[in-house]
């Protein structure tokens, strides 16, 4: 199977995307790398990270990066497909450090059009829920909107993950 140049994996939390999405890359590749954007702040998230990469299993070489996700696509050979997990997170994290988001969203777009393979890029469907009742999470929810407009609209193939099953809103499902 051949993955297009870009693919996006919509859901909520604990929707099944991280799965499918790790399904589409190791279809698309032997070598297959992993772009991870969380940052380890507790004992929850150790537990989640360690629970991915238990379930992820061997054959993936991992690369933690939770900015500077354009620096390491650089890195990706064209022989190989990377799963970016996730963008939600990379906002986060941009966010919180109180990056310019404009220029890391730019830059994250020009890496991601010169990557030389195929990249799918997790991310949180946000919107769907009430309006939050502070300006952090009202400006977070707005700007993890936008970036997922941003990233659908240069995708190939962009599927919403529902309870484990995916929903192509953008092309062909595998």
């Amino acid at each position: 199977m051949t993955l297009p140049n870009l693919t996006l994996v919509l859901g909520g939390a604990a929707s099944g995307k991280s799965a499918y999405a790790e399904r589409l890359v190791l279809q698309g590749t032997s070598d297959p790398v992993y772009i991870a954007t969380a940052q380890v702040f507790d004992d929850e998230m150790a537990a989640k990270v360690s629970r991915h990469r238990d379930l992820r299993g061997d054959g993936w070489t991992t690369i933690e990066e939770p900015i500077n996700v354009a620096g390491a696509l650089e890195k990706c050979q064209p022989d190989q497909a990377v799963l970016i997990d996730c963008a939600t997170l990379w906002l986060t994290n941009i966010m919180l450090n109180q990056h310019d988001l404009a220029g890391e969203t730019a830059g994250l777009r020009t890496a991601l059009r010169r990557c030389s393979c195929p990249v799918v890029i997790v991310s949180n469907e946000v919107g769907q829920g009430i309006v939050p009742d502070n300006a952090l999470s009202r400006n977070f929810r707005n700007a993890q909107g936008t970036l997922n407009q941003v990233i659908a609209a240069d995708a190939g193939l962009v599927v919403a993950v529902m309870a484990g099953l995916p929903l192509a809103l953008k092309g062909t499902l595998p």
